[in-house]
């Protein structure tokens, strides 16, 4: 005898498991951790300072 398959749980099985590969498709393309965006903040803030510390007059 075969075994007896519930189709509501089958079909979303299978949306559940397309929605995953999508999201992680759209990770590698669009994503970054929260980690490389603090990191990359904090860059952005310490390059600014010292660019700022270098100027030579006031801005008006």
């Amino acid at each position: 005898m075969s075994t007896v398959t519930n189709l509501n749980q089958f079909r979303k099985r299978k949306a559940r498991a397309e929605k995953r590969a999508q999201g992680d498709e759209n990770a590698v393309k669009f994503g970054r951790t929260k980690a490389q965006k603090t990191l990359e903040e904090a860059q952005k803030a310490r390059m600014n300072a010292a660019l700022d510390a270098h100027e030579r007059e006031e801005k008006e």
